[in-house]
């Protein structure tokens, strides 16, 4: 089976393809697949290519729950669309708004969405952090970037990396988190938007924390009363120690 290109439902289906295959020849006794999300970039629910990507994706979580293992089904996102009444993407460019407070030069926004794959979301996404050359500023960068329009909140490195569960010291000055609607970006200049060929889907928001936690076992009372809140990376852990 040929690999399928990255911009594809095929590379989905080829990984859980492998998985398949793997599963019934070597019994592993765990195996972990991760598939792309290209197509909830591209396609919302409901959509004909969304509808049968789900379809393809049931027929194998049925073939792996057939040959009796222990199946849990998680996402790392979700999903949310980011754009204008015309369909354009819904942007808030932090660099010219900080130019205006700070200066230009006396900062650095960082999009941890950055990555080689600019058809999903051209590095646009609902968070980004922000380093500032002087500590004096930070609060009337918060103070600005919650008064502007598509930001859903600002917090100073203490207050978000306490809200948002982060590592102190890989984190900038403020944290800024864009609302169900909106994109970070940096400027206009800095995004290659070329390739979006559908209405930008994106993540990284307060709106986008909801995924699905599906187990194909129950898990016993005894542990589902000690781990009642559900987080997706907690699923290793309910599928080796949780489940009857």
């Amino acid at each position: 089976m040929p690999v399928p290109d990255v911009y594809s439902a095929e590379l989905s289906e080829y990984v859980l393809a492998a998985g398949l295959e793997l599963l019934r020849r070597e019994r592993p006794d765990v195996m972990y697949l991760s598939l792309t999300d290209y197509i909830q970039h591209t396609h919302p629910p409901g959509d004909p290519v969304a509808t049968r990507f789900y379809a393809m994706l049931d027929r194998y979580f049925d073939a792996i729950d057939r040959e009796g293992a222990v199946l849990g089904i998680t996402g790392d996102h979700g999903m949310n669309a980011k754009v204008k009444a015309d369909g354009t993407p819904n942007v808030v460019y932090l660099a010219p708004i900080l130019d205006s407070i700070v200066g230009p030069g006396r900062f650095r926004v960082i999009l941890p969405i950055t990555d080689p794959y600019v058809v999903h979301h051209g590095a646009l996404g609902s968070f980004a952090t922000v380093h500032l050359e002087r500590a004096a500023d930070v609060a009337a960068v918060m103070a600005r970037l919650r008064g502007t329009p598509g930001v859903a909140g600002a917090w100073d490195r203490a207050e978000g990396c306490a809200r948002f569960e982060l590592p102190p010291d890989r984190v900038g000055d403020v944290i800024v988190v864009g609302d169900r609607g909106t994109v970070l970006g940096k400027s206009p200049d800095e995004h290659d938007l070329s390739r979006l060929t559908e209405p930008l889907r994106s993540h990284g928001g307060i709106t986008e924390e909801t995924v699905p936690f599906i187990i194909n076992r129950p898990l016993s009372p005894a542990y589902a009363a000690r781990n009642g809140d559900l987080r997706n990376f907690d699923m290793f852990d309910h599928l080796l120690n949780g489940v009857e």
